[in-house]
């Protein structure tokens, strides 16, 4: 039987807890009040390289760090003897450390204390070692002294010259220069192996213009030393003139070098062996001789080169295959070829592998009586020999142990007891290299112990999942009860569940699970318990909030949010506007049933969401502002019955319960008047976004009733919105949870990728699971990666569910990944993920295009042609190459250009491409880059060309004038761009009426000219002109214009076509209706002019204002229609009364004058006054039925005419 243990520390520390048949494991937590207590054997935490090589200017210090309790000693043996430290008086130990430091400020000599050192640390429970530590002092030696005698050799031969460095520790760097150190041009021909020498292909006679000395850099003692010059004599058939062969398109034969067939420099012979260790590089060299220069390709035989992991070095003379595996292994050969013929070298490769890791041994932590074991398990070519050491002795040596027993890699403990805790060592070693590792046994006699506080608070909300926390150590491990307000009887079952881990779960907390909960962790030798007080609270609900609304701009709207929340709890009321959080600005107002939003603008449209929260819960709603801009037109109120959104559906139950599926059913709401058109049901979990809703489906507006598809391990809620024409209603109520059981994940993350952020790192990043496919607790990734095509094993870590990356470091450069993403979960491992191919990070190219040829195809345009760059000086994507040129100067004097950069593109791996957009007739300069992820790599040489005479542009700043009738006036500039030397303009212009065109007139003028002046042949015609610029090649661009409009032409075109226009027509109806407007106007004004008294023949006394006036008289002012009545003609007559909006009304009689004087008789002043007297009396008779005889008299329609 299998089990695992799970124990939540306080501290966020996981002790697992691991029962495999008879053998048992503990964990101790790394909380430091338990490591502190707790005995503890030694561990070695920090120690030199097995290679140690050191300065010898400098005091030494061999590292040995290490950890324990009691706090370990430490000693240490040389040369496999013990090595008294304090013996020797420049030989130290650091305090509280194992770390020797030799110091040789007083003298001695550091060869003196080269050896083989192993440090111990040792206390009271056993004895940890480190690796043997083989130290070395760096040595740089003299050059041996040498006469080198002057090299002949005859031009085309091989040459090879030899620099056999002086052996030093490390091998120094090795390169060759001048006497006058001048580094020595290499290329293909002449290049340095990585034996140091230096090999010519063949010799030419330019070889022998410099000297070469081999040059040996020491690195740790950072100095150089130099090997006496060679001097090569060439021996050639043909004095050396470089006029004579500059032009030659084969130098060699034109020098008399007779072709050679290529043959190997190095290795000699035809095929050699290599050996390589797993993991190394492997590096593979060929260098062959032959005229002309051989070319050198790489093959295996019976397979390819594994892709993404060579490189070629040394001008493909050397290959390089990173990161060796034993796939790699087999026949390599190299083909050395030129145009006489070839030569092959096969290389037979053999990978061997020193020890590596397939099981490390772990520290055993044991309780009394219990079992366990340590394996170790490593793998090497040849297969590596495993010994097991304990306390630095060999097992077979050590004190008998009934209670363990040794089987090959693996050490069986049953019935450990105390005091037999010791540190165990495993020795995997074979002819390559050896692996030691230390692993301790240690057997606890410890107590319970409760890592948490003794009492705690703890509060929940109502009907949600509670996990009360008891973590837990001890040895034996102890067992764990809950106890409710100290009641006899274990919490388990029902609403409860009892994990090993010491967790209780609470399935569905309520009021009457208000209580203190206790938990009792139990062994042999005692118990601990801790107290968790628990308070169930009331959720947090907004029982009425914001609803969709449509105000009008100008207006204020209140947005509601009333909340029913836990008193006991604090209530944080916010707001949200598009999901951000909103600026209470001076026209919000925020109080507790909502926000109150005046002067409703544009800007205030959009989504408000109401969010009411507590320490424990949340709660939001959400509606939409739409803001209607104000309407001058009428509003339509006729409809009879308004249509609104629905109200909410009601009444949710939750039936046919099954492992993946329930039932919801509800009851409609009110549809307001517009159908139903469909229901959104929604889900809210708890166990990873609590009180937020997420849509689930949607159903059509005809149904009341679903079956809806659930996940494993959700805890869910559901709530229905009816949606009609109008809106969606307010959610309904939440249904009663339901709870579905867990499972191990179905699908693993998506969206998959690995790519690097620098060039040493890969992020490998995915799309995290949602609450609705974790589908148990725990939810883990398990990340896997290694490099493709190898048999390497693969790495891996294990992340927490919320996590969405991790970062692969000291990766290469721009090598292929397989990539795989796992989810797991307390149930188990999602399936098998796909492998995605993913890339570690770019970096810059590391070359730049060569051999670069440009032909120019016309005065804007060039070809280019280039060599394509090695795959492996890319160090990433391939994006484009990419030419850089910029004008340098304009072959036309004191013309001023930009020297701007600008570039062209090539994207994808070419060797060819055209760069346009040039100006003519200037001198440029190209350079070119190879452009990846990363960015550009090195610059090309700079290229210099010369673009051709084109045509020129447009002539500036043409202006067309007509100063008069007969003549009109054209004036221009050169223009902005020759692009040659210019020699003259072209005008073309024709006359034109209307449809009617002319003949075309050319003119040509001199460069110098910028003005000409025609004389107008017809005065009515209008003219286009056209002119160019022009270089030998031809006329540049146009440009273009026509002569203003004649003032006869204008007249002659209104005088035929004016009159039957509609916009002329239309016009004089116009005014014909304002002057209709005004005189009627006028009319009536006139009628209603100034009033008079009458004086009958009746002794009536005149008021005072009618003393202003004879007898018989009357002021008649305003006779125009356009005078004004004065205040004193405005006053009420005696005898009449003022209405209610300001005119004055007679209450006996509106006869006019003219009723009186029957028009004849009476006269008027210059000002207007009537001055005759009445002659007749209209008798009342006659006056009756012309009421309105003031409206319609003539006299008075002459008056207002006058």
């Amino acid at each position: 039987m299998v089990m695992q243990r799970y124990l939540l520390t306080y501290m966020g520390v996981v002790l697992t807890l691991y029962l495999h048949q008879f053998i048992r494991a503990i964990e101790v937590p790394r909380d430091p009040s338990i490591q502190d207590e707790l005995s503890q054997p030694p561990t070695i935490t920090k120690q030199s390289v097995k290679n140690y090589i050191v300065d010898p200017r400098d005091n030494i210090f061999i590292e040995c760090e290490a950890k324990g309790n009691p706090f370990p000693i430490f000693t240490w043996t040389r040369n496999g003897k013990f090595f008294n430290v304090a013996k020797d008086p420049r030989v130290s130990m650091r305090r509280r450390s194992g770390t020797l430091s030799i110091d040789f400020r007083s003298g001695g000599r550091p060869e003196d204390y080269e050896g083989e050192y192993q440090c111990f640390a040792r206390n009271d429970f056993g004895t940890a070692i480190s690796n043997k530590i083989v130290l070395q002092v760096s040595k740089s030696p003299l050059w041996p002294k040498e006469n080198l005698d002057i090299q002949e050799v005859h031009e085309g031969a091989p040459l090879i010259l030899a620099c056999n460095p002086p052996p030093g520790l490390p091998p120094p760097a090795i390169f060759w220069m001048s006497s006058s150190m001048e580094p020595i041009h290499q290329d293909k021909r002449v290049s340095q192996g990585q034996n140091g020498d230096l090999y010519f292909s063949n010799v030419m006679q330019e070889d022998a213009l410099t000297d070469y000395s081999c040059n040996a850099r020491f690195a740790f003692t950072h100095t150089i030393q130099q090997k006496n010059p060679y001097t090569l004599k060439v021996l050639t058939k043909h004095p050396h003139n470089e006029t004579s062969f500059r032009n030659h398109t084969d130098i060699y034969s034109a020098r008399g070098v007779t072709e050679r067939h290529p043959s190997f420099m190095y290795p000699t012979g035809t095929s050699s062996s290599q050996m390589v260790l797993r993991g190394e590089d492997l590096l593979l060299e060929c260098i062959a001789s032959g005229v002309p220069t051989p070319d050198i390709m790489w093959h295996k035989r019976g397979g390819e080169l594994p892709v993404g992991r060579i490189s070629y070095e040394n001008f493909k003379k050397a290959l390089r295959i990173a990161n060796v595996s034993e796939e790699d292994s087999g026949e390599y050969f190299c083909l050395a070829s030129n145009k006489v013929g070839s030569s092959r070298h096969t290389v037979s490769v053999r990978v061997k592998a020193a020890p590596y890791w397939l099981d490390e041994p772990e520290n055993l932590v044991l309780a009394p009586g219990e079992g366990g074991r340590l394996i170790c398990r490593a793998n090497g070519n040849p297969k590596p020999s495993i010994q097991w050491l304990v306390n630095g002795e060999p097992i077979e040596s050590s004190l008998p142990n009934p209670s363990r027993e040794v089987n090959g890699d693996t050490v069986m403990f049953r019935d450990a007891q105390i005091g037999s805790s010791a540190v165990y060592q495993c020795n995997a070693s074979n002819e390559h290299g050896y692996l030691l590792a230390n692993a301790f046994v240690s057997v606890l006699d410890v107590s319970p112990r409760i890592l948490a506080p003794r009492s705690q608070p703890m509060k929940v909300i109502h009907n949600n999942r509670t996990l009360l926390d008891c973590p837990f150590f001890g040895s034996p491990i102890p067992t764990t009860r809950w106890f409710k307000n100290g009641q006899g009887n274990t919490l388990d079952g029902g609403n409860y569940r009892m994990y090993e881990n010491g967790t209780l779960e609470i399935k569905m907390a309520r009021k009457e699970d208000q209580g203190t909960y206790t938990c009792v962790a139990t062994n042999i030798l005692g118990k601990a318990e801790i107290q968790v007080r628990l308070e169930v609270k009331d959720p947090t609900r907004i029982i009425t909030g914001p609803t969709d609304a449509v105000p009008k701009k100008g207006s204020t709207i209140h947005l509601s949010c009333r909340v029913k929340y836990d008193p006991t709890l604090k209530l944080t009321v916010s707001w949200l506007k598009d999901d951000s959080p909103l600026y209470i600005g001076n026209r919000m107002k925020k109080d507790e049933d909502g926000l109150t939003i005046y002067g409703v603008s544009e800007k205030d449209q959009g989504y408000y969401t109401c969010v009411a929260s507590t320490e424990l819960d949340r709660d939001t709603a959400k509606a939409h502002l739409t803001v209607l801009a104000v309407s001058a037109s009428p509003v339509n109120r006729m409809t009879t019955f308004p249509k609104a959104r629905p109200d909410r559906p009601r009444d949710l139950e939750l039936t046919d319960l099954a492992e993946r599926s329930v039932r919801l059913t509800w009851i409609p709401g009110d549809d307001n008047n517009s159908p139903i058109t469909d229901y959104i049901v929604e889900f809210e979990e708890d166990k990873f976004q609590p009180g937020v809703w997420h849509n689930h489906s949607r159903y059509p507006g005809s149904v009341n009733s679903a079956v809806l598809r659930l996940a494993p391990y959700v805890n869910y809620q559901f709530r229905v919105i009816a949606v009609n024409e109008v809106g969606s209603s307010y959610p309904s109520l939440p249904s009663e949870r339901y709870q579905t059981n867990g499972a191990r994940p179905e699908i693993n993350p998506t969206g998959v990728q690995g790519a690097g952020t620098s060039k040493n790192n890969m992020v490998i990043s995915w799309t995290p699971l949602n609450a609705t496919q974790a589908y148990g607790p725990k939810l883990k990734y398990i990340v896997k990666w290694r490099r493709r095509d190898t048999r390497e094993s693969w790495s891996n870590v294990t992340v927490s569910g919320d996590v969405s990356k991790y970062t692969v470091t000291q990766t290469p450069t721009y090598v292929p990944y397989e990539i795989k993403v796992q989810a797991e979960n307390e149930f188990g491992r999602a399936a098998e993920p796909d492998v995605v191919i993913g890339y570690s990070g770019e970096d810059y190219p590391k070359a730049a295009p060569t051999d670069i040829r440009l032909r120019v195809l016309n005065s804007t345009a060039i070809s280019l042609q280039w060599t394509r760059v090695y795959p492996d000086t890319i160090q990433g994507q391939l994006k484009e190459y990419r030419a850089y040129f910029w004008r340098e100067s304009s072959l036309l004097k004191n013309l001023w250009v930009s020297k701007k950069k600008q570039s062209e593109s090539f994207i994808g791996d070419r060797t060819r491409g055209i760069v346009s957009r040039l100006f003519p007739y200037s001198n440029y300069k190209l350079e070119m880059v190879v452009v990846n992820g990363r960015g550009d790599g090195p610059r090309s040489e700079i290229k210099e060309f010369t673009t051709p005479e084109g045509v020129p542009s447009a002539p500036r700043y043409f202006k067309i004038r007509q100063p008069n009738v007969d003549t009109i006036t054209l004036e221009w500039e050169h223009p902005e761009h020759p692009n040659g030397i210019l020699i003259g303009y072209t005008l073309r212009y024709q006359a034109f009426n209307g449809s009617k065109t002319g003949r075309t007139i050319v003119e040509n003028f001199s460069p110098n000219q910028t003005k000409f002046l025609l004389q107008r042949t017809d005065p009515i015609s209008r003219y286009r002109f056209d002119l160019r610029s022009r270089t030998q090649i031809g006329d540049g661009e146009p440009a273009k214009g026509e002569s203003p409009s004649s003032l006869n032409e204008a007249y002659t075109k209104n005088q035929g076509d004016i009159a039957t226009q509609g916009w002329f027509i239309g016009l004089m109806c116009a005014i014909a209706l304002l002057v209709l407007i005004l005189l009627i106007v006028c009319f009536i004004k006139r009628s209603r002019g100034g009033k008079y008294p009458v004086r009958e023949n009746k002794d009536v006394p005149l008021d005072p204002d009618d003393q202003k006036v004879d007898n018989g008289s009357f002021d008649y002012r305003c006779v125009s229609c356009f005078a004004c009545l004065t205040d004193e003609d405005n006053k009420p007559l005696q005898g009449s009364q003022t209405s209610l909006d300001g005119t004055i009304k007679q209450q006996e009689s509106d006869d006019s004058l003219v009723d009186y004087g029957e028009g004849g008789e009476g006269q008027f002043n210059e000002d207007g006054s009537f001055i005759g007297q009445y002659t007749v009396k209209k008798d009342k008779e006659e006056t009756e039925g012309n009421e309105s005889s003031e409206a319609t008299s003539p006299v008075n329609a002459i008056y207002s005419l006058a």
